[in-house]
């Protein structure tokens, strides 16, 4: 095998944490993998995994050269594909990790007309809302919806959800409906646990034209969006949630809204991707579906620029 090669089966081995798996999704006998791992070792000098009875793990080196790998494979890709492929043609794996609920709602019932445009293209979807490790998980980009924290990824702006308060009717007719803030003393909150910090996140509201946030009773205290809006859905309490994820909910009378004058700040939405000269195709091409699929649920859309963050 030649040095591209041993490191294909080096990341496979590491994305597994074993080397039979990563000869079985290869195609390649278990020796064969083996020995390329040997290999790649040898010429570099440095052990990088840690073979157990029933793991293998990475060494310091291991996952300093896996995050290494990420980077050169696709660039190596990248080239392969750069005098032979246009744009629309764009072809290979493609993994992204989005919220659950918007891979539920908006992506999932989209993805016939994305795969009508790039056919060539093998899509992996994760869901999730915390934050990753792109390069350790092998993720090309991500969707978060919120402020992204400093970061060393290029933080690509599609625009801001806007958010409202809802309470069902039935939790309304037992505790009344607030006409303002003043009057959510006398109410109870579902609290959302942040992915991120592991904290309930505050009641927020703007007055007279400032930020204020506040903590209210609660519960009952999650950390899933669909478990949010079903507690609301059961009556125990007020939530702050994106429109989009509540409009037919809204519509069909299950929720309602309340103090439209008094709702929180909108939440950006960012697509992040690693730092790379030339950005991958599969990558670009799904990024523009994204923010082009997106527009109809969003307050406003803000210039697509990719703008790294601040380190």
């Amino acid at each position: 095998m030649d040095r591209v090669e041993t490191m294909q089966v080096f990341v496979r081995v590491a994305e597994t944490g074993s080397f039979t798996k990563a000869a079985d999704s290869l195609g390649l006998p278990r020796a064969t993998v083996s020995s390329a791992v040997q290999q790649l070792e040898a010429s570099l000098g440095a052990r990088l995994l840690q073979r157990t009875t029933r793991r293998v793990h990475l060494t310091q080196d291991g996952s300093a050269l896996l995050e290494r790998c990420y980077q050169l494979l696709s660039d190596f890709e990248e080239i392969s594909g750069l005098f032979k492929q246009a744009p629309a043609q764009a072809s290979g794996k493609l993994k992204v990790d989005v919220p659950s609920r918007l891979a539920r709602r908006m992506i999932a019932p989209a993805l016939p007309a994305f795969f009508k445009l790039y056919p060539e293209i093998e899509l992996e979807l994760r869901c999730t809302d915390r934050a990753i490790n792109l390069i350790q998980e092998g993720v090309d980009c991500v969707l978060r919806v919120g402020q992204p924290e400093n970061s060393s990824m290029v933080a690509r702006p599609l625009g801001q959800f806007e958010l409202m308060n809802c309470a069902s009717p039935a939790y309304l007719a037992k505790h009344g409906v607030p006409d303002n803030p003043a009057d959510l003393a006398r109410h109870w909150a579902i609290n959302y646990i942040s992915p991120t910090t592991g904290r309930s996140t505050l009641w927020e509201y703007s007055e007279d034209g400032v930020i204020v946030n506040l903590e209210m009773p609660s519960r009952v205290a999650v950390n899933n969006a669909e478990t949010y809006i079903a507690c609301c859905l059961a009556g125990m309490g007020l939530i702050q949630v994106p429109a989009y994820d509540v409009r037919d909910h809204i519509a069909s009378g299950e929720l309602l809204e309340v103090m439209p004058q008094a709702r929180a700040g909108a939440m950006p939405i960012y697509a992040l991707y690693p730092h790379r000269r030339h950005l991958s195709g599969r990558v670009q091409v799904f990024i523009d579906w994204i923010a082009t699929l997106l527009p109809p649920d969003l307050q406003a859309r803000p210039l697509l620029l990719a703008l790294p963050l601040a380190d």
